[in-house]
């Protein structure tokens, strides 16, 4: 029979090597979520509500939108935030109306302005539309979206309004948000908004 011969170790040894081992697998852990992986192009708008409107792509007239809150503080192109409601999208027209990927620059045909709401705020808010300036002189349709965004995706109104020449303003619609965050009374009781900017 052959005599092998057996290593003791240290029961404290053990212990320190073992301690040793999980302090650096929860360094390396801390070390990989210090700095995490930047992700571009996401944006997360952190709305309840968001407000789209869209007229014809490649159009070159300039549609502007302009929504009064319950406090009546309006946003518009000039005052892109006012409390809650903010102007996330301004469009033109075709006026600067390139964008540039991957070093390419590329024409984006959509005509299109976005406001949030980003809380829920009690009363009435007010929708205008105004056209601010064409190049077609010619009616514009333009479509107006309103989207519940919590807790699911709720189409809450959709419908076209017709502004037939520049300098036109319509009130697109009213609506009220109740405490509970649910949209009622929607009217199209018409209020200028332009001349307050």
């Amino acid at each position: 029979m052959k005599n092998f011969k057996r290593y003791q170790s240290d029961p404290f040894t053990d212990l320190l090597f073992n301690a040793l081992l999980g302090f650096t697998f929860l360094f390396l852990v801390a070390i990989m979520f210090m700095n995490p992986e930047a992700k571009s192009g996401i944006i997360d708008p952190k709305a309840e509500y968001i407000l789209t409107i869209t007229w014809e792509d490649n159009s070159p007239d300039d549609i502007d939108v302009w929504v009064e809150d319950p406090d009546g503080r309006v946003v518009w192109f000039r005052n892109p935030e006012a409390g809650l409601l903010h102007l996330d999208r301004d469009d033109r027209g075709l006026v600067n109306d390139t964008i540039l990927v991957n070093g390419v620059e590329l024409e984006n045909p959509l005509n299109q302005e976005v406001v949030t709401i980003r809380g829920v705020v009690k009363g009435e808010y007010i929708v205008n539309l105004h056209y601010y300036a064409t190049e077609t002189e010619d009616p514009v349709d333009v479509q107006v979206r309103l989207v519940k965004v919590n807790p699911a995706l709720e189409i809450i109104y959709y419908d076209t309004v017709t502004l037939e020449e520049t300098g036109a303003e319509k009130t697109a619609f009213r609506f009220r948000i109740n405490i509970d965050g649910k949209v009622s009374n929607i009217n199209f009781l018409p209020k200028q908004l332009v001349s307050i900017g």
